[in-house]
């Protein structure tokens, strides 16, 4: 890995100082509890996120930036919690929202799911939740209060890009373009995209998510109440890994899977994280980054293809790599047949845009080996995958 950025070295050496702190996490913690506030039957939840900030506080090679931004991460689910529990607690009609047949991206990271959310996300009768709406979801705000969110999570994205100035390459964001609903999962795998916590690992593939799943659901009916009533379009690959506890919350969910080459998928992957976590951990464990999400995500591969026996075929759309990858002209109007949606000129004419890189980006290349992994390991973890892969294609 390359040298930091010189304002990434700046940083540390500023919060320097305050680093000592996470010899003592209960600490912090508390204090984090006390400013963001608590809704009323939450301590397990609390709790949940108290051990997370103790196991974040002994990962190896964590620098005073990624510890600041542990605290950060913990802060924003406790206040985001709070808010969403408190809203429904003072308005009891909230939880009366239906979210009627959402669609939800799923598939292998790196797989297109980002291109098929924006291209879904294109039609007027489609609401896809924005970056800034899932750092700090709640109802409708005045115009002032609403550019004060708005400039919050463009300077998230300014600080990734400030200090990892490649990530844009591989996975661009934009404030207010469509998002990822982990931002809002209170336990999604985020916290290991920033540092190695075995621990954390560990509990998450014990966690029974059901109760995460049922949040989220309310998050997005905070984000709907007072507002028009639209088909929800949701993404995450990490999802893949708990499609029982998302159907549980969501019923009558659609569920769009992509698919590619997982040894493709998994480099590159690999190579994201690497990316990202550079910002919080110095010097990464790249083979440590390898064997950590190879395991998650042939594990979530292993726990989806179960999931999906139970799902029916009409609510199950299968997405080749190609349909937006390569030919989106053609695939597009595609996806959203299959999800039961009108194509029209509209559409068309705002598709190029949707799949376009952003101006300025660099191409992205990876390398399996870089991270201790082979073809071949990949290849057999995956094998009833690459199965299901070959009768998408004949398809």
């Amino acid at each position: 890995m390359s040298t930091p950025p010189l304002v990434l070295a700046l940083a540390n050496q500023l919060l320097r100082p305050a680093f000592g702190s996470r010899r003592d996490p209960d600490r912090i913690f508390d204090r984090i509890a006390v400013e963001a506030g608590e809704a009323h039957g939450d301590r397990q939840f609390v709790d949940d996120f108290r051990a997370l900030l103790g196991w974040w506080a002994k990962a190896e090679n964590l620098t005073p930036v990624g510890w600041q931004s542990a605290q950060v991460f913990v802060r924003r689910h406790l206040a985001n919690r709070a808010r969403v529990r408190g809203l429904i607690a003072a308005h009891p009609e909230i939880e009366r929202e239906p979210i009627e047949q959402p669609v939800f991206v799923v598939g292998l990271p790196r797989t297109a799911t980002t291109v098929t959310h924006a291209v879904l996300s294109l039609a007027e009768a489609h609401r896809s939740p924005l970056l800034w709406e899932l750092l700090a979801p709640g109802p409708k705000l005045p115009p002032r209060e609403r550019r004060k969110a708005v400039t919050a999570g463009r300077r998230m994205v300014q600080g990734t890009n400030l200090f990892a100035p490649r990530f844009r390459d591989i996975h661009p964001m934009a404030a207010e373009g469509p998002e990822e609903c982990t931002f809002a999962l209170p336990h999604a795998l985020m916290p290991l995209s920033q540092a190695l916590i075995p621990e954390y690992a560990q509990w998450y593939c014990e966690r029974d998510f059901t109760d995460d799943y049922r949040y989220l659901r309310q998050v997005f009916q905070v984000l709907q109440y007072g507002r028009p009533r639209r088909r929800w379009i949701l993404k995450s690959p990490l999802h893949l890994g708990n499609l029982d506890a998302l159907r549980t919350a969501f019923p009558d969910a659609t569920i769009v899977w992509c698919h590619r080459d997982p040894v493709t998928a998994v480099a590159s992957f690999c190579s994201l994280i690497e990316h990202g976590m550079a910002v919080s951990s110095r010097p990464l464990d790249l083979h440590g980054i390898g064997a950590t999400w190879f395991g998650l995500l042939s594990r979530a591969m292993e726990r989806g293809l179960r999931a999906r026996a139970a799902i029916p075929r009409e609510a199950l759309v299968d997405a080749p790599y190609s349909w937006l990858a390569a030919e989106p002209a053609t695939g597009a109007p595609k996806l959203y047949d299959a999800i039961g949606a009108r194509w029209s000129d509209a559409e068309a004419a705002r598709l190029p845009e949707a799949v376009a890189r952003p101006k300025g980006t660099r191409p992205h290349r990876y390398d399996l080996a870089r991270y201790g992994l082979t073809h071949a390991e990949v290849e057999s973890a995956f094998a009833d995958y690459n199965a299901l892969r070959a009768e998408v294609d004949r398809a």
